[in-house]
């Protein structure tokens, strides 16, 4: 009996001590993360990077059953692939890493909706009605790396079908709770309604009502928030006035908030861009 109790007790003390060092692991890359969104020069991030993305690598490596760190690193890679790789192959590849780590942490806490993302959209929809609030950020993470794998795979006919699961899966996101991630939902339904024109079934002014639901949510903390409204709504109505207006705005605006302070500037970068096309383009 004795020897039992022994045996029970160290097989706890060592249950705790890994709970403790999946804790510390998680803390780590959370830091980690928020360290490079607070990073106000692009080029260090772009050059420093990569050796973050390994060690995100390694560390999933050790705790493979770890959702939270699985997030970690596919915002991470997502978020360096869109930013600073034009490289179209390796822009595929790495997105399809941030896919893979999203995808697994959707199918460790939600195995049924996991397996619908695969089927037809109807079953999707019913899937996405039965999960809860508590999984809200690990299904927005999921949202978050497919949308940016699509649109890196747009030559791809099968990849864009997928559109209009990521856009319910969007919709159940402000249903769980809109104003997640600074309102994000609502910019990433901003875009998808702003691909076409209302003339062949775009819906520009439902993109129109997220993109300024999202300002009004985030407080203008994120200015990237006006430059996609810009490049993808202003654009699609041939709004110069409010295209030149909004990127205008991201140039005067501060940078430096918490958490946003690395898109913000490559914002401010991209707002010069896309000013100096304006004349061509309108």
């Amino acid at each position: 009996m004795q020897g039992r109790l022994w045996i029970l007790l160290l097989t706890s003390l060592l249950a705790g001590c890994a709970s403790l060092v999946s804790s510390a692991t998680t803390r780590m890359a959370d830091n980690i993360s928020l360290a490079i969104l607070n990073q106000d020069d692009p080029a260090t991030v772009r050059d420093g990077a990569p050796a973050y993305l390994l060690m995100i690598d390694g560390l999933i490596e050790g705790d493979p059953g770890n959702t939270q760190l699985l997030l970690t690193g596919s915002r991470l890679y997502g978020s360096y692939t869109s930013a600073f790789i034009e490289d179209e192959a390796r822009a595929r590849r790495l997105a399809g890493k941030s896919l893979l780590y999203a995808r697994t942490a959707l199918c460790q806490q939600n195995a049924e909706v996991c397996a619908a993302s695969d089927g037809k959209l109807d079953q999707f929809r019913e899937a996405l009605a039965s999960i809860g609030k508590s999984q809200l950020d690990t299904l927005y993470g999921f949202g978050v790396a497919w949308a940016s794998w699509v649109q890196v795979n747009a030559a791809d006919w099968n990849a864009v079908a997928d559109l209009s699961k990521i856009e319910a899966l969007f919709e159940r996101c402000l249903e769980l709770d809109e104003s997640h991630d600074g309102g994000g939902a609502h910019v990433y339904l901003g875009v998808i309604k702003s691909l076409l024109p209302a003339a062949v079934g775009g819906k520009p002014e439902l993109a129109r009502q997220h993109f300024e639901r999202a300002l009004e949510i985030s407080a203008g903390e994120n200015l990237m928030i006006k430059v996609l409204m810009a490049k993808h709504y202003a654009r699609n109505v041939f709004d110069q006035e409010l295209h030149d207006r909004l990127l205008t705005s991201v140039k005067a605006a501060d940078a430096d908030y918490s958490g946003y302070t690395l898109i913000n500037s490559l914002a401010k970068l991209e707002a010069d861009q896309l000013l100096a096309e304006s004349e061509e383009f309108f």
